[in-house]
């Protein structure tokens, strides 16, 4: 396998590796050596751990994205601040790594008012944008930490994060709505708690524990109770974020099973969507980034 470079996606829970030739990718590893779970001098042993059978004999470019440019992370890249483009600086070079590697690191997105941060979504946006020439609009990145952002003239002009997939966790693990909500998934309820919460969102709180009311009362379904919160807590998300997609053109970069939910709460809503995968606009943003350290070395 001729490796020409390793494009690597390390986030909080998750390492993610592509040999990469030019911007196909020749094979793929991951790990679970995110950055929580890897200590101060372990980046790199851990990076290895995953890519050393792909290494050829000449040192070779890694590019990586995500929380490993954290504080806490391989090496710190510092956040560039909105309004600008999702990689406005060359990635950080890696000081003292292993001979065989030369090892890159994109910063993040940093707005000061809200304040708010970025890192590894810029990726994906660049990548997004890369195919896309004059896009202006909205992009939508769910997850556990789902970003808004307005995009115009090629730039990241504004961004808001809420925090939808990690309370949907938390709630469904260690609160009393952990007895009434299972596995399975009713689409007439989601959409139904969508539409309830987008009208009144001041009745959240009570709404959630309707869910365990009508578990112990009505015997209601696992299922149901797990899309309802689902759609509970994405149409309140949707409220906050009104003006970000009413009338805009949208885009959201994801998973697929979390874009798709996202897309099917937009478009009854009436908004017009667009879906884009999140590891291609990830391998396409680390190309780019990786175009930028060929430029400057």
């Amino acid at each position: 396998m001729n490796t020409e470079w390793i494009a690597v996606d390390w986030g909080t829970s998750h390492l993610r590796a592509w040999a990469m030739q030019g911007s196909t990718a020749l094979d793929h590893a991951q790990s679970d050596k995110g950055m929580a779970h890897v200590g101060p001098d372990g980046f790199q042993a851990a990076l290895l751990d995953l890519i050393e059978n792909w290494l050829p004999g000449a040192p070779v470019d890694v590019v990586a994205c995500g929380m490993v440019g954290a504080r806490q992370g391989w090496v710190e890249a510092p956040y560039s601040t909105v309004p600008s483009e999702p990689l406005p600086d060359v990635p950080i070079r890696v000081p003292g790594s292993d001979p065989r590697i030369r090892a890159f690191v994109i910063p993040g997105l940093k707005q000061t008012t809200p304040p708010d941060v970025m890192r590894g979504e810029e990726t994906q946006i660049a990548g997004f944008l890369g195919t896309r020439q004059n896009w202006d609009g909205v992009i939508c990145l769910p997850g556990t930490h789902t970003k808004w952002v307005q995009v115009s003239a090629g730039e990241v002009v504004s961004f808001r994060t809420f925090m939808t997939g990690e309370l949907f966790d938390l709630l469904c693990g260690q609160s009393v709505l952990r007895h009434s909500v299972g596995p399975g998934w009713d689409e007439d309820a989601f959409a139904e708690a969508v539409a309830d919460t987008l009208s009144k969102p001041e009745q959240l709180a009570a709404r959630l524990f309707n869910l365990r009311a009508a578990d112990l009362l009505q015997g209601q379904a696992k299922a149901t109770a797990r899309a309802r919160l689902s759609g509970m807590l994405i149409g309140a998300e949707l409220a906050a974020t009104r003006p970000y997609w009413l009338g805009q053109q949208l885009a959201i970069i994801g998973a697929e099973g979390v874009s798709q939910t996202y897309a099917t709460a937009l478009q009854r809503q009436g908004a017009f969507v667009e879906t884009a995968n999140a590891t291609e606009a990830t391998l396409a943003g680390l190309a780019l980034a990786r175009n930028m350290t060929r430029q400057t070395a």
